[in-house]
């Protein structure tokens, strides 16, 4: 898996990290698709569905930053912060 991810372009990366992180953004933004399940009374795992909807929400949004960083750190793209040009 790790030899795919590195061999994998960074276009491909992002591309992948955009669909997630996107439907993410769509489902906090775009409030008919939140709205058509907020009168539905059943529980998802105990929760509300209204509530249940911005956990999922909050769990890709993060999720989709973890994959990143993982995928990044597989690549060696995580390292020490860039030196300061002298002005």
């Amino acid at each position: 898996m790790t030899s795919a991810i590195r061999a994998m372009s960074s276009r491909t990366k992002m591309t992948i990290f955009w669909l997630l992180f996107g439907a993410s953004i769509l489902l906090a933004v775009f409030p008919p698709l939140y709205l058509a399940g907020s009168g539905v009374d059943t529980p998802i795992l105990g929760v509300p569905f209204s509530v249940a909807y911005w956990i999922f929400d909050a769990l890709l949004a993060t999720g989709a930053v973890w994959l990143l960083w993982v995928f990044e750190n597989i690549r060696g793209e995580v390292g020490e912060e860039p030196e300061e040009v002298a002005l």
